[in-house]
């Protein structure tokens, strides 16, 4: 047998609360989306970017200004008809640039100062400097 009772018909208070709380929830997710991204890091994009070109196994620059503190997108164009290695025991980077290719490499912002570079596989004719100011 079915049952005849029914629910009782909600007050108008609940509907009232329960739009406080939404507009509550709605109010908080704003705030916290306007502060992750007020607050966002810098992408890649907006990292300065240096071009690099090897030859007859040397840099081109070999002496490099960057900007201290800032994001640094090194992009190496090999012209050798060899790959060479892109090394940096200061900054703790390796990158095996193909011949006749280019590679980029990404550093992140530098404190102030002088950080040798070279091609492992030349290391006698392919070596430089960045110099973070």
């Amino acid at each position: 047998m079915r049952s005849t009772t029914s629910a009782a018909p909600l007050r108008a208070s609940t509907y009232n609360d329960f739009f406080h709380h939404i507009s509550i929830l709605a109010l908080l997710t704003i705030f916290v989306a306007a502060f992750l991204f007020a607050a966002k890091p810098a992408k890649a994009d907006d990292a300065v970017e240096i071009p690099v070109t090897l030859k007859d196994h040397k840099f081109d620059p070999d002496k490099i200004k960057v900007p201290a503190g800032k994001t640094i997108k090194l992009v190496v164009n090999n012209k050798d008809s060899t790959p060479e290695e892109f090394e940096s025991k200061a900054l703790g980077i390796e990158k095996i640039i193909a011949p006749q290719a280019t590679g980029i490499i990404r550093l992140k912002p530098l404190k102030a100062g002088e950080y040798k570079f070279f091609g492992e596989y030349n290391e006698e004719t392919a070596k430089g400097l960045i110099i973070a100011e």
